[in-house]
């Protein structure tokens, strides 16, 4: 059974979304990262670019697998998380904490209704692929 923190959101591109106030931080789910398996480069949106939700704004590259990296929520991007520009390995060791991704400073908090609870991602990835 993947880890699946209940303080979170999650899109159907397995990406999630824990929202502090009007910004939000988003990752990769452990189901993703366990899918494209051992990260080796990352290509981050920069700050203050505009991201819109369930569009690309940036690049994860495994061993023979390159993903995009899917925003959950729209909005104008306030921080990357720079520690993963020389340590992508960030993202395997901790996919809800040290290897979080981006804070977006959110367009309309009200997308964030529109991501899947916990429990409702759990049944997606049940139905998905069989998995508890």
């Amino acid at each position: 059974m993947v880890e699946i923190p209940r303080n979170r959101r999650y899109s159907m591109d397995h990406f999630w979304l824990r929202p502090e106030g009007n910004t939000a931080v988003v990752g990769l789910s452990a189901h993703l990262e366990e899918e494209i398996g051992d990260v080796i480069l990352l290509d981050l949106p920069d700050v203050d670019d505009e991201v819109a939700m369930s569009s690309p704004c940036g690049i994860i590259e495994s061993e023979g697998i390159v993903s995009e990296i899917i925003s959950p929520v729209s909005g104008t991007v306030a921080q990357v998380n720079a520690d993963l520009e020389n340590s992508p390995e960030l993202v395997n060791e901790d996919p809800y904490g040290e290897g979080w991704l981006f804070r977006v400073l959110m367009d309309d908090s009200t997308e964030v209704e529109s991501l899947m609870t916990p429990e409702e991602y759990r049944i997606y990835l049940t139905d998905l692929h069989g998995e508890e």
